[in-house]
């Protein structure tokens, strides 16, 4: 009876996780708002960029996530990079009725690498380090690498009045497992996979409607994304 018990209860303790991944509807698709801005501050290289958005399971209403993110840029005149140092602030709610939500604080360094790849395409590289203040939890750490492609369709450049492709594929990797309280995460965090289509109104003012399947390692699910970016 005792070796039976032991059984049920590790059993049960297995299978904690996969209900709780299982509530999420990976079937219905949601729905990201966002407004992405920088802008430059004299001839010096430095500058500001962030960005705020609303995420929600659903088309809207059901909160996944509000981010409020902004950093201090740089430039340096001899070269295409910009390097950020920046901070969010990300309010995450939980799927379905529930209303509870858990807050986070971030730093992050960021390092964004353009480079024409030749014709109508550009490509970007995007490397991400994040410090992680999440509510409930150890301190955290988690690496990105985003590779972004452009294609410009009735330019050979982004200007005014240009239509474009914009494609990225995200990888997140954590730099710790133990989370506190005997949690924790897998080193996998997850992907993002992106298409959109994009206009530009003018060079500093964009604005696409896309795609993007994002796959966790408990859950993997499909949100439509609407965003307006801007450079002032």
């Amino acid at each position: 009876m005792k070796a039976f018990k032991q059984k049920f209860y590790a059993l049960f303790f297995l299978l904690i996780p996969l209900v709780g991944s299982a509530q999420i509807d990976e079937s219905k698709t949601g729905a990201w708002y966002m407004y992405l801005w920088n802008t430059s501050i004299g001839e010096n290289g430095f500058g500001f960029q962030g960005d705020i958005q609303y995420r929600n399971w659903n088309a809207v209403g059901d909160l996944e996530q509000l981010l409020l993110r902004g950093g201090l840029t740089y430039s340096p005149k001899t070269s295409s990079a910009k390097f950020t140092l920046g901070y969010g602030n990300i309010q995450t709610g939980a799927y379905g009725d529930e209303k509870t939500t858990t807050s986070e604080s971030r730093i992050y360094q960021e390092a964004m690498l353009p480079h024409h790849a030749g014709g109508r395409f550009f490509l970007t590289h995007r490397f991400r380090y994040e410090q992680r203040f999440v509510e409930n939890q150890d301190f955290r750490t988690r690496y990105r690498y985003n590779l972004f492609l452009t294609v410009p369709l009735n330019h050979t450049i982004i200007g005014d009045k240009t239509v474009y492709l914009s494609l990225y594929n995200e990888l997140f990797i954590n730099g710790q497992r133990s989370i506190g309280n005997g949690r924790e995460v897998e080193v996998f965090d997850r992907n993002r996979s992106y298409l959109a289509l994009g206009y530009a109104i003018k060079q500093q003012l964009r604005v696409q409607g896309g795609i993007m399947r994002q796959i966790t390692d408990n859950w993997g699910k499909t949100q439509m994304q609407l965003s307006l970016h801007h450079k002032f």
